[in-house]
């Protein structure tokens, strides 16, 4: 509990508006929670920069999403996406007995069959994307309105102290 309390009064401590704090931090949220796996990070540096917010702060947003959260979180992220686009079985029908190291490198190189492994992906897909989407737009302006807030808060104690 420490380690959140001492990140989010690293947060308060910037010297920028709140609005401009719970912006950043908004940002990053929508990038770590957004489906573009591998990309958190640099995409939320991206916008910070494209849009002139505090790089730290956007970079702590997408901490929301990291080694123990991304598990629930993108599972959250499926189940509701399929609800959604109402899709029943999001996983495919796997052969355990038959798969092998060389039966998984030839369906990336077989054309033929990696098409057919997207085809039988897209259900899984077409729920994380989708519901990825949704949950970071969601919590993005969630986020916003509780880091203006409290940040808000905190420059008020500590103007009068």
């Amino acid at each position: 509990m420490a380690y959140f309390r001492d990140k989010f009064r690293a947060i308060f401590q910037v010297n920028e508006p709140p609005h401009r704090i719970a912006l950043a931090f908004a940002m990053g949220v929508f990038m770590g929670i957004s489906p573009l796996l591998g990309l958190h990070y640099i995409g939320a540096v991206l916008l910070a920069m494209l849009f002139r917010l505090n790089k730290i702060v956007s970079i702590i947003g997408v901490s929301v999403n990291n080694p123990w959260t991304i598990v629930p979180l993108s599972t959250f992220c499926v189940w509701f996406g399929a609800k959604l686009l109402r899709i029943k079985q999001v996983l495919p029908v796997v052969d355990w007995e038959n798969i092998s190291l060389s039966s998984i490198a030839m369906k990336f190189t077989d054309f033929e069959k990696l098409m057919h492994m997207i085809r039988d992906l897209w259900p899984l897909l077409s729920a994380f994307f989708v519901g990825s989407f949704i949950i970071c737009t969601i919590s993005s302006i969630a986020s916003y309105f509780i880091i203006l807030r409290l940040a808000g808060r905190y420059r008020k104690i500590h103007e009068v102290s």
